[in-house]
Order: structure tokens, then C-alpha cells, then sequence
């Protein structure tokens, strides 16, 4: 097709495409462009182009290039005879919503310069840097000035000599030359469209002049593109890398919608949730291969659906996720829940804390192949945002790889500051984490944060803790045998969930985007009046009132219980939080602090989430180094052994063995030191 009937068979579709209504769609848009904002693109539905002109829409795929740039010559005809507008404003034509849509994994040699569209997440961003799009070089000796056009994936094309006079003294004119904005990023295939064992391809994608600062890591996106291909200058070999010249960009949404609802799929899930039992179904469907750990399962469905996200008049952001972590003895299908909420969550991403460093759960900064500069590329939690974040193994990671997360599981956000760039990027992510005790098996004896490798900061995040044990009981290990026996046997019903997988995927995709509960009276005074009556009638009789007095519970299991009641709303498709919504949270939380959060004496302790120790224990502590502090002048190399047993006995921290313990903490934890064999000092 000749550019002049390209360029008058688009004049002709912009003025005369018109909607239902009768209204000419693009001189509507051209309009706009011109009084509303100083944009620089007009989007064209490739859709709207092929009823109308379906030869030229087949062009525009095959030979892009020509057609987009015949396009624009059409939007300057249009400019300047329909719309009386002289000015020098080149609005750019920007073609959206084809028929196919690729996934970057999909993209051969057969797409090579044509228009495609592509979807995937995006992980690194680099900054943005001019581009010489019309270089205007100078010849040094006789003044000729040389124009030549330059491509964003290409080298710089420079004349090898003067035209006028063979000179090869030629300098670029950077005054008369033309710059437009470039930025660099590469795509990825989105992890819920990968199949088990696949590795994500990635593209690296161009964006200039308007397109620049549309995308951030970690935002699916859809590109409609020309596929270009560059030789690789680090291999002699003749093998080209793509290179996607981005020609629209259409922002996915973050919400979990990306799954297809059809009207009679949404008609099934409303005739789901009027079951009485639903969420009792929601519950048993949760891993069927696995026996027992009801209520393990319940928290697990609780987070799935998730809280409702709030922002404040003031801006104040708070929370919808609710956070889990399952602690246990090996061989208690911990990794194997955790597989199954992978596949089941609506947008998740799996990975193994042994496996995973601090920049690949946060952010890494590496250098971009294109511009040489420094770019940050998302890691999982960045990469989860909006969806769920499952980590295994999570008691192996390094202590500076976990620091990394504490934000995250709080704030949301991830703030970096690595090669001279400072950014926050989002991490709005549920975090369903697994970890094992630190000497195989659980003790009984001794608190769960003694027994964890994982400081207490970052378990009081968590809204539920769950042990998972391992412990001999006849009933339940004939129970456990015979259930396996029969999973393996491939008897169906076995595993058969109550409410089929791809269904419960789109109930809790749906309930995610469409449900917002909200708390009634009766659920409010619910909460309030636990709250209040667990942090009431705590202090025992006789208790003096020296040191610190226990705190039974906090206000972040409150803010956990709020989230967990509205979850548990949403699971029933209910707008408003009930009175049996908020006690089923509270009977989730109570069971998990009773079985974590209960000191020596077998009161429950909040202080044992959030310091690690129970505050009966830091009185004693306490009480301990001030009994060192006075005695240490004593003795020549400081309080000698025998008389900080006699005056801790005295002062009632406890039997013999007992302080021998915790002055070995204090030791351990580097509070205290030894001068001389059965001397103490205070550091």
C-alpha cells in the first residue's frame, strides 16, 4: 500500500468513525489533546481500525513502522484542515487492545518487526536519559551540516565523511540536533502464567518522548510493540537479542481480577456463598490431601481472602493483609500447604527462604545492558504486590536477608537505597511463611521464640503463629496412616474437595475484588469488650507492683483481630462484619495465643511475641543485674559467684538451677561478663 493512501485512508477513518451515539470518537480526542492537557498521544483502538478499514488494520500489523508514521502525517492533516490549529505540537498515534495477546515466553523470529501485543510484569526500570532522535553533524573545515535519523536500539549512525568536502573532521551538533526522552525496562512473564519447572523469559522493552515514567517494578502491564532485534556485540556469532520498540502501554490492575469471572461463574459463586456451611466448605477444601490441622487450614483461608485496605482523611494507610506463619516439627506437611496455597491463590509467588536472598525478596540494584546505568529490578515481595508472598524455609535465611522484610510485613512499602538510587517501592502483600525449630524437633519446655532462629520483632508482625506438632497419639496416627494409605491408593473422594478448586479460585478472586465489609455495632463491641476484659483481670492476687506488670495481649493482635473478623465476612460475600465474624476471630486468636503466648506459671504474656521473654522472666533479669551492679565492688574482679546466688535466693527469682540459667542468658546475650571464673560484671 502506497503512504498516500495510508495517510488518506486514516484522515478518513479519524473523521468519520463515529460511536453508538453518532459522536466522531477520534476529532473528539484530537480536541481534547489540544485544549485539556499537553499530551502527546492519541490512542487508537486497533479494534475501532479493522471494522472500519480491515485492509489497513492488517497493514498496520505487518508493516508498522510505515503505517504508525502515515498515521501521524494523518493526525497533522486532520490538526490542521478540521480542527484550524497551525501550531507545531506532533502528536503521536498509539494503537492498543489487538486481537492476540502474547506472553513474553511466546515471542519468536515470526514477530520480528511486526506489531504485536504482550503481557507480562515488569522488574526493572532504568532512569531516564536523552535520546538524539534527529542528529544534526557538523563538518569541522567547510561548516556542511549532515542530517542523520536515528533509531533508540540501534548504534549511532554518523557519516564517514563530509558530503561537501570529504572531510573526516565531522563533530556532532548537540545546539541543532533533537532530543526526546528514552527509558529502558525489562518485561517478564507473569508467575501465574508459568507452569511448574518453567523458567519466566524476559524482553527488554524501549519507551520514549511521552511513554517514560508510565511503569514502575513490579506493574503488570500490556505492551503493544514493534519486535526488533539487535546483534549481540559480545558475541561475534550471528545471534540477535529482541528488543520491544513500545509503542502503548496500558497499566493491568493490581487487584487479584485477572482471572475470568463469566456471569454464570459469578451466579455460582452467589449460590455458594448462601450455604449455610460455606465456610466450613472453604476450609475443608483447603489442601483435602492433607489430614487434619483444621484450624491451621482456617488461618490460611482467613488470609486468602484478606482484610479490607483503608486510607484515612490524614493519609494514614492501614492494612487489609493478615500475615501467617507455620511453625512445626519436620514431616507435618508445612512445604506441602504451602505448595497447595501457591497454586490456589489467585496471584502468588513461591520461594524458599535458603534460596532467597535480601535483594531477591526486596530489590536488587543491577547494572542495565542498555544504558550502562544503575537500575533496581524488583524482588518477590515487589513482585507479589497485591497478591501473596509464600515462603518456605523461612528460619534459613540470613539475618540481614529478614531485616529486609520487616518493612514490608508492616509498612507495605520497601524502601532501598543501593548504587545512588533512593526509592519506595510497594510490597501490599500477604506473607504465608513456614519454619522449622532450631535444634529438628519442638520443645515443649521452653517458649516458641527461644526456639526459633527468628527475631521477636518480626514474629509479633505475624497476625497468626501456628504449631504444627508431631506427637504420638494412636487415634490420630491410625487416622493420619490410613488417610494416606487411601491418597495413595487413589481412592478419589479422599481428596476430593468440597468446593471444586477452579470454582474456590474465582470465589476468592471475586470476594478480593467486589467484598468491602465493613464493621457493624455488635462486632465492634464484640472486639472492644475482649480487648478490654483480656487486658483488665490480668494482675494475679498478692502480685506487688514492682517492675514491669504483664500485658496479656496488644493492640496489634486488636488490629489483627479487625482484619481477621472482616476476612472472615468476606468469606461468607457479607458487606457488613457480623457479631459470629468477630468471635470466630477472637477463637482463632485466643487458641494461637494459648499455645504461644503463656508464661511459666501459664498466663498468657504478650511480651513473649514482642521481646521474646515473658515479663515475669524480665523482672527477674532485672532484678539480677542489680543485685550484680551492687555487689561488684565486693570482690577484687568484681561479684563473686556465691554471694549473687544468696541475694537473688533472697529476693526470690528462684532455685539455684534457675539463676544458674539466667545468668547464662545474660552471659549469652552479652549483658554480663566474667572477669575470673565465678566473678561477675555488668557490661
Amino acid at each position: 500500500m502506497e503512504r498516500e493512501e495510508m495517510i488518506s485512508r486514516f484522515s478518513t477513518f479519524f473523521r468519520e468513525y463515529k460511536d453508538d451515539e453518532g459522536n466522531s470518537v477520534y476529532l473528539n480526542k484530537l480536541r481534547d489533546l489540544l485544549t485539556v492537557v499537553p499530551k502527546r498521544s492519541l490512542s487508537i483502538n486497533w479494534n475501532h481500525l479493522n471494522s472500519f478499514d480491515p485492509e489497513l488494520a492488517e497493514e498496520l500489523l505487518e508493516n508498522p513502522e510505515e503505517v504508525i508514521a502515515s498515521a501521524e502525517d494523518a493526525i497533522q492533516i486532520v490538526l490542521r484542515e478540521d480542527l484550524m490549529y497551525n501550531g507545531e505540537l506532533k502528536i503521536h498515534a498509539r494503537f492498543f487492545n489487538l486481537q492476540h495477546t502474547l506472553l513474553v515466553k511466546e515471542l519468536g523470529s515470526e514477530h520480528i518487526n511486526r506489531l504485536i501485543q504482550v503481557e507480562g510484569i515488569i522488574t526493572r526500570v532504568s532512569e531516564v536519559k536523552p535520546f538524539v532522535e534527529k542528529a544534526v553533524f557538523v563538518c569541522k573545515d567547510c561548516g556542511n551540516e549532515m542530517v542523520r535519523l536515528q533509531r533508540p536500539y540501534d548504534n549511532l549512525v554518523k557519516p564517514a565523511k563530509c558530503d561537501a568536502c570529504g572531510s573526516r573532521n565531522i563533530e556532532l551538533d548537540v545546539e541543532k540536533s533533537r532530543f526526546i526522552n528514552f527509558q529502558s525496562f525489562r518485561l517478564q512473564d507473569r508467575p501465574e502464567s508459568l507452569k511448574g519447572g518453567q523458567m519466566p523469559r524476559f524482553v527488554d522493552a524501549i519507551l520514549l518522548d511521552d511513554l517514560v515514567d508510565t511503569a514502575l517494578p513490579g506493574d503488570r502491564v500490556l505492551i503493544t510493540g514493534i519486535l526488533r532485534v539487535i546483534l549481540d556485540q559480545k558475541d561475534k556469532r550471528p545471534i540477535f537479542r529482541k528488543v520491544l520498540e513500545v509503542n502503548h502501554i496500558e497499566q493491568l490492575s493490581k487487584e487479584i481480577e485477572e482471572l475470568e469471572i463469566s456471569p454464570e461463574d459469578e451466579q455460582k459463586i452467589r449460590e455458594l456463598a448462601k450455604r449455610k456451611d460455606i465456610v466450613n466448605a472453604i476450609v475443608d477444601s483447603i489442601a483435602p490431601a492433607i489430614w487434619g490441622h483444621k484450624t491451621v487450614k482456617k488461618g490460611i483461608a482467613l488470609a486468602l481472602f484478606g482484610g479490607v485496605q483503608r486510607t484515612l482523611p490524614d493519609g494514614t494507610k492501614l492494612r487489609g493483609e493478615s500475615h501467617v506463619l507455620l511453625v512445626g516439627d519436620p514431616g507435618v506437611a508445612k512445604s506441602q500447604l504451602l505448595r497447595y496455597v501457591a497454586n490456589l491463590a489467585p496471584r502468588a509467588i513461591y520461594t524458599s527462604g535458603k534460596s532467597s536472598s535480601a535483594a531477591g525478596l526486596t530489590a536488587a540494584a543491577v547494572r542495565d545492558e542498555f544504558t550502562g546505568s544503575w537500575v533496581l529490578e524488583a524482588g518477590v515481595l515487589v513482585l507479589a504486590d497485591g497478591g501473596f508472598a509464600l515462603i518456605d524455609e523461612f528460619d534459613k535465611m540470613s539475618d540481614r536477608d529478614r531485616s529486609a522484610i520487616h518493612e514490608a510485613l508492616e509498612q507495605q512499602s520497601i524502601s532501598i537505597s543501593k548504587a545512588g538510587i533512593t526509592a519506595t517501592l510497594n510490597s501490599r502483600t500477604t506473607v504465608i511463611a513456614a519454619a522449622n525449630p532450631k535444634f529438628g524437633r519442638f520443645n515443649r519446655m521452653k517458649s516458641l521464640p527461644e526456639q526459633l532462629d527468628l527475631p521477636p520483632t518480626l514474629l509479633s508482625r505475624f497476625d497468626l503463629i501456628f504449631l504444627l506438632l508431631d506427637e504420638p497419639d494412636e487415634k490420630v496416627d491410625a487416622s493420619i496412616a490410613e488417610h494416606i494409605l487411601k491418597v495413595r491408593r487413589g481412592e478419589a473422594e479422599v481428596v476430593t474437595p468440597k468446593i471444586p478448586y477452579d470454582l474456590l479460585k474465582k470465589y476468592i478472586a471475586y470476594a478480593r475484588k467486589n467484598v468491602h465489609p465493613v464493621l457493624s455495632r455488635e462486632a465492634m463491641e464484640e472486639i472492644k469488650n475482649y480487648y478490654v476484659r483480656m487486658r483488665r483481670g490480668f494482675k494475679r492476687k498478692g502480685e506487688n507492683d514492682e517492675g514491669m506488670q504483664p500485658i496479656p495481649i496488644t493492640a496489634r493482635q486488636l488490629e489483627a483481630l479487625i482484619r481477621l473478623s472482616e476476612a472472615h465476612a468476606r468469606m461468607r460475600l457479607s458487606e457488613t462484619v457480623t457479631r459470629e465474624d468477630a468471635r470466630a476471630a477472637i477463637e482463632i486468636i485466643e487458641s494461637m495465643l494459648r499455645t504461644i503466648a503463656v508464661d511459666e506459671e501459664g498466663a498468657l504474656d504478650a511480651a513473649i511475641l514482642e521481646v521474646g521473654k515473658s515479663t515475669k522472666k524480665l523482672n527477674k533479669i532485672e532484678k539480677l543485674i542489680d543485685i550484680i551492679k551492687t555487689l561488684e565492688s565486693e570482690g577484687e574482679f568484681g561479684a563473686p559467684e556465691e554471694n549473687v546466688m544468696e541475694a537473688a535466693k533472697q529476693a526470690g527469682i528462684g532455685t539455684e538451677n534457675d539463676i544458674k540459667r539466667l545468668l547464662n542468658d545474660l552471659k549469652r546475650d552479652a549483658r554480663i561478663y566474667e572477669p575470673r571464673g565465678g566473678f561477675y560484671k555488668v557490661l
